[in-house]
C-alpha cells in the first residue's frame, strides 16, 4: 500500500488547511484510515480516524475544529483543519490499517501565532 499526502503548509493562527491522502496498491474494500501527527521530541499521536462506513474518531485536542472525511475517489481521505492553533504545528502522516500498517511520507503543517 502506498500513501501520498498533500496540502500542508504555513498558515496563521485561526486559519484553515486541508490535507489530502491518496492510497493505492492492495487496498481492502473495508479498511481504516487515519491521520497522525508528530512534533520533534514527542511521540506520534492519533489526530483522527475514519472507517470505510464513515465512522470517525478524534483526539480531544482537535474535536470540533478538524474533520476527517473520505472522498468520492476510492481510498482518498481528507483532513479539514479549521481554527488552527500554533500547537497544531507538526508533521502530519496519513495511515492505512489498524496497526497502523502503512504510513505516508508526512506533510509539514506550520501555524504561526
Amino acid at each position: 500500500v502506498q500513501l501520498v499526502e498533500s496540502g500542508g503548509g504555513l498558515v496563521q493562527a485561526g486559519g484553515s488547511l486541508r490535507l489530502s491522502c491518496a492510497a493505492s496498491g492492495s487496498i481492502f474494500s473495508i479498511n481504516f484510515m487515519a491521520w497522525y501527527r508528530q512534533v520533534p521530541g514527542k511521540q506520534r499521536e492519533l489526530v483522527a480516524g475514519i472507517t470505510t462506513s464513515g465512522g470517525t474518531n478524534y483526539a480531544d485536542s482537535v474535536r470540533g475544529r478538524f474533520t476527517i472525511s473520505r472522498g468520492n475517489v476510492k481510498n482518498t481521505v481528507y483532513l479539514q483543519m479549521n481554527s488552527l492553533k500554533p500547537e497544531d504545528t507538526a508533521v502530519y502522516y496519513c495511515t492505512y490499517g489498524l496497526g497502523p500498517d502503512y504510513w505516508g511520507q508526512g506533510t509539514q503543517v506550520t501555524v504561526s501565532s
